[in-house]
């Protein structure tokens, strides 16, 4: 049930949700409203980038139907153990960035984490800065905070580690094509359907607290695709994988089991417990790479993670290990 103070913006997108056609009519008698406010809710889901279809005598629908996201949901299905870790749950409409959300919050309790949820980012952020690009209902937008009572020997591969755990996720509702790229990109086909942010906030003494926030396509459309790769970025989505997409809420609470019962794994263990499944979906291992890092850009062919989550690369002048960079294949 979609609360009434909720924008009229995201009524309209929770009345549409189904997938199905609705009247304006319709819709403003159910919501309260004008037909004229009905309209306008409507082109600025449009602006925001969901595809919609408006057909006379019939209404607007969705193009891709989509369960808007729901904390109450969501937690009803997490893991036993994750939901006994999990301190705060909030999904909202809009927000700038989950990540910069959850950064201005106080740690939470050292072995528990805060979640936060968005259908829609006004400043959502890649690494280095980049953009991230969702419309309402077209992915998942999350971010959680973690506190490690003293800071793991391998802090540094935490990104590794969460790649790991959304894919064991996407497997469980039957997504077995995915890949990872170092450092922090899930991969289909070679096109981008995810990635890791990480934020730390470290202490000179005391615990660790991070932000981890996770991006996944579910349904975009093929206007916002386009302007992606237009952008430089080829990048997919779950909807062209065709395989039955499951509800949101459903794909979002296996994304928090798998993530806080890896987190937990990693305040324990460190990399080892996700090291084998990475080199198992290691996008890169054999394959001539560019790696652009402080120092510049160097070239040679990727030999894979090492157990500190390290990308070893075999140039002419010998083996190098990189903990961070950006990550190009070579045709």
């Amino acid at each position: 049930m979609v609360p009434v103070e909720t924008p009229l913006i995201a009524r309209v997108f929770a009345a549409l949700a189904d997938g199905r056609f609705h009247s304006g009519e319709a819709l403003a008698r159910t919501l309260g409203v004008s037909r004229s406010a009905i309209w306008k809710s409507v082109a600025a889901l449009k602006a925001l980038g969901s595809e919609l279809h408006a057909v006379r005598n019939r209404g607007y629908r969705l193009a891709h139907g989509s369960e808007p996201l729901d904390s109450g949901r969501i937690l009803e299905r997490l893991t036993p153990e994750a939901r006994a870790l999990v301190a705060r749950i909030d999904s909202v409409w809009s927000i700038d960035s989950t990540n910069t959300a959850l950064l201005g919050r106080a740690n939470p309790p050292h072995g528990t984490c805060e979640v936060l949820l968005t259908e829609y980012q006004t400043a959502g952020r890649g690494r280095r800065g980049r953009t991230w690009l969702a419309p309402p209902g077209g992915a998942i937008c999350l971010s959680l905070s973690w506190s490690f009572q003293e800071v793991p020997q391998d802090l540094a591969a935490l990104g590794l580690a969460m790649g790991v755990c959304a894919l064991r996720a996407l497997r469980v509702h039957g997504f077995d094509g995915v890949t990872l790229k170092w450092p922090n990109d899930l991969l289909v086909a070679e096109r981008k359907l995810g990635g890791v942010l990480i934020d730390l906030r470290a202490e000179s003494a005391g615990p660790a607290s991070v932000v981890i926030g996770i991006g996944l396509n579910v349904s975009l459309g093929a206007a916002l695709l386009g302007q992606i790769a237009a952008g430089g970025t080829a990048a997919t989505d779950l909807a062209s994988t065709h395989r039955p997409l499951p509800a949101r809420n459903a794909l979002a609470a296996a994304l928090l089991s798998a993530c806080v019962g890896g987190l937990a794994a990693f305040a324990r263990e460190g990399l080892k417990p996700f090291v084998e499944d990475w080199r198992a979906a290691d996008a890169l291992r054999g394959r001539a790479v560019s790696v652009s890092a402080a120092d510049g850009v160097a070239r040679g062919i990727a030999r894979g993670i090492d157990l500190r989550g390290a990308l070893m690369l075999e140039t002419p002048a010998g083996l190098r290990r990189f903990i961070s960079g950006d990550v190009s294949v070579r045709l």
